[in-house]
């Protein structure tokens, strides 16, 4: 049994440093109720509209978006349900650059929402009101209010994560508003959909609200044949206190899937491919396969059952003191096969002799990847957050402190007897073929990983006179990571692997913001975050050459931002653009000289965002955005398969843009296009496949009318010109998965 155990930092107990920071707002608030006074309450009507949010959804942003120094994406649910976005990825496309572009390596596919963000993979930094989701799922948004992407690195405000990024996800919530609305849609590749959102106020007095959400889902997919997204879910929430001082959120998701997983299509024929046989040079020449066609199994599927429980209190001690705590249960299990290929020389089968020699429809591929996942994914989380409004001469402060407790496991289970497929015909595959031998099981193989963390954060904005702000936050993180992996050794039996890691993480943020007027801001910030050994997947290594070897330090991150914020017409619309620069260090290198690996590896990626979100006119609306990235590997080996100096599945520009025009009479139209730039897959020892794939524009459009004040009617069409692009690729380059063709679903809407 190996094992391998590191201890590197210490950390003085969480608690009595909380205690320490927070006596002085509680002494103040005993004041406040001391004094008994009355206070006056002023309400500023919301500047808000369907595509521009004021805030972002955490408690830890107190500042308005145009006072907050960080690039932060907020789309709303109005938003993304103008364009029939159903689930995050889609939704995602609202923001430049952020996408799902990374198919897999070589037989294993991505599952889920695989989302690279300004050239990092972020799948491990996705959260749901403030606490980390775990699973590699895709998420329906039916039970979504706005989903909220910060950009650069988020430490302070997360703990462990993605060097640029994450992307938060906030639920709805029940509120004293009586209302109904549903929907139910049918589209192009048998699309069928149904929600449902219904709000009832039990009690006004009391403030007891109870909202329910539900989704049914069963669709193929217009690009693609066999695949299929069956799902169903269930979210109940119920609200006490509503309007009063103590607040309570009681809150349950359920979701089932039953798809059928898709593993992409081969890159032959596209650009850029070449034989992967120097004896079979006419392999060149080969035709592109249809997009369409399926290289998977009948017997493939994704099956996952999520279910998640969160209770949230809040509570104001007084105007200028304010708590609010979230408990979150959540477990994700997830039941998986796909059956996977690589298209190299030894798995593509060509006739070469007789009158059919050469000929395309003789060629045959392999199927031999029968790839399994068998996982569950657990996380008990708590979370302590304090906001204290306090004057100190001629400073205004609005501190925020927060203690977090977290406990995150992961289980993954080995399988096998997926059976054997004969190889299929390369430009007509048989998805139904025969299969022999199929009974899975689970070998008794597999890990476990298990993370708990305490964390204690603290921020101060500084309100200086009616132009400058300074924000301040520090955090810390201390963690313990314990990794378990049992394999099956030679001769029979199982051989176990124990390894753990912890350690004390400590992250921070600066920024300086000023104030041109009283709707703009431009700023400066800096800011890191951390990312530690098994902190992306709770799996550690005794590998040399891994970031996730107990031995290594965490993968450190530092951005500089210098950004500006406009609220112009009556701040019905926001204008923002920023510049950035992230360096990324502590990458394993492989040494030469030595034969030795070091962690002296740098990437770096600079850029500049610019977007628009808001009200134009009474009834136009517009969210846009655009992104360029100048990326780099400053010390260390070229990742791409071409051998450019840039990051892979990092389009180096992207633009999303959607506008929609209410008339009068009813009527509603709308549309947006989409550019997203040449894309660099990763590099292996693939022979001949695409090292890229190529940038593409694609257009929608959207027509609504009101027929009544109780129902609507919504048509959406989609790449109305058809256009054929690679919308993600593996990192061998053997398989991609097609964009969508033209396509168009209608949809029926219901309020009362």
């Amino acid at each position: 049994m190996a094992h391998i155990k590191s201890r590197k930092h210490s950390v003085l107990p969480v608690s009595t440093v909380l205690a320490s920071l927070l006596l002085p707002a509680a002494a103040h608030a005993a004041g406040q109720q001391a004094e008994a006074k009355m206070t006056e309450v002023v309400v500023d009507a919301a500047k808000e509209n369907d595509f521009k949010a004021e805030r972002a959804g955490s408690p830890k942003y107190t500042e308005l978006l145009v006072n907050t120094p960080q690039t932060i994406t907020v789309i709303k649910k109005e938003l993304f349900q103008q364009q029939n976005a159903t689930t995050l990825t889609e939704a995602l496309r609202n923001s430049p650059g952020v996408g799902t572009f990374f198919l897999g390596e070589n037989g294993n596919t991505n599952t889920g929402d695989a989302i690279f963000l300004r050239g990092f993979d972020t799948s491990s930094s996705i959260f749901v009101d403030g606490v980390r989701d775990i699973g590699s799922i895709s998420r329906d948004v039916f039970n979504i209010e706005q989903i909220d992407v910060l950009k650069g690195p988020a430490g302070t405000d997360t703990g462990r994560g993605s060097p640029t990024g994450s992307v938060n996800l906030n639920s709805k919530q029940a509120n004293l508003e009586n209302a109904i609305s549903a929907s139910v849609t049918g589209g192009s590749g048998s699309q069928k959909r149904a929600t449902a959102d219904v709000n009832r106020v039990l009690d006004a007095q009391s403030g007891t609200a109870f909202r329910l959400n539900v989704m049914a889902q069963d669709s193929g997919n217009p690009a693609r044949d066999v695949v299929k997204n069956k799902r169903w879910g269930v979210a109940p929430t119920v609200a006490f206190g509503l309007g009063g001082k103590t607040r309570a959120h009681l809150s349950y998701l359920h979701i089932k899937q039953d798809n059928l997983p898709d593993g992409g299509v081969p890159t032959i024929g596209l650009p850029g491919y070449t034989t992967p046989d120097s004896t079979r040079p006419y392999i060149s020449n080969a035709p592109m396969v249809d997009p369409r066609g399926y290289y998977g199994h009948v017997s493939d599927h994704d099956n996952v059952t999520a279910d998640m429980a969160t209770v949230r209190i809040e509570h104001d001690f007084s105007p200028t003191l304010r708590l609010q705590n979230i408990s979150r249960y959540g477990k994700t299990k997830q039941d998986y096969l796909l059956t996977a290929f690589m298209g190299s020389s030894a798995n593509l089968t060509t006739q070469t002799f007789g009158a059919k020699a050469n000929d395309p429809a003789t060629w045959l591929i392999n199927r031999t990847l029968r790839t399994f996942k068998d996982a569950e994914n657990r996380i008990l989380a708590n979370q302590t957050v304090v906001t204290w409004d306090v004057t100190t001469g001629a400073l205004k402060h609005t501190v925020v402190g927060g203690l977090e407790f977290l406990n995150e496991k992961q289980t993954s289970y080995g399988r096998a007897g997926g059976g054997v497929l004969l190889a299929t015909p390369l430009y007509f595959p048989a998805p139904d073929s025969s299969i022999n031998g199929l009974n899975t099981y689970r070998t008794g193989a597999g890990s476990q990983g298990t993370t708990d963390t305490q964390a204690l954060y603290v921020f101060d904005t500084v309100k200086i006179g009616e132009q400058w702000m300074v924000n301040a936050g520090v955090r810390m993180d201390h963690y313990d990571t314990d990794y378990i992996s049992t394999a099956l050794a030679t001769g029979g039996g199982l051989t176990a692997t124990t390894l753990s890691s912890n350690d004390t993480l400590t992250t921070g943020k600066l920024s300086v913001l000023y104030k041109p007027t009283a709707n703009s801001s431009v700023y400066a910030t800096v800011a890191n975050s951390k990312q530690p050994p098994g902190g992306a997947n709770f799996s550690l290594s005794t590998s040399a050459s891994s970031a996730a070897n107990p031995n290594m330090d965490p993968q450190e991150t530092t951005t500089k931002e210098i950004g500006t914020k406009w609220d112009l017409l009556d701040q019905k619309l926001a204008l923002t653009a920023a510049v950035y620069r992230t360096d990324v260090k502590n990458e394993v290198e492989f040494d030469a000289s030595s034969n030795q690996y070091f962690q002296n590896g740098k990437k770096r990626v600079e850029g500049i965002e610019l977007a628009v979100q808001g009200e134009i006119l009474p009834g136009w609306l517009v969210s846009a955005g655009y992104t360029h990235m100048k990326t780099s590997v400053e010390v260390g080996r070229t990742v791409t398969a071409s051998g450019e100096n840039h990051l892979n599945y990092t389009p180096k520009d992207a633009f999303t843009s959607w506008t929609s025009y209410k008339f009068p009479f009813g009527l509603e139209l709308g549309g947006g296009v989409r550019y997203t730039g040449k894309l660099l897959r990763g590099t292996d020892g693939a022979v001949g496949t695409p090292a890229y794939a190529d940038s593409y524009w694609v257009a929608d459009l959207m027509a609504a009318y009101q027929i009544t004040k109780h129902i609507d009617l919504r048509l959406n069409v989609y790449n109305i010109t058809d256009e054929q692009y690679v919308a993600s690729i593996n990192k061998s380059g053997y398989r991609y998965t097609p964009g969508a063709p033209r396509s168009a679903s209608l949809t029926a809407n219901f309020r009362f």
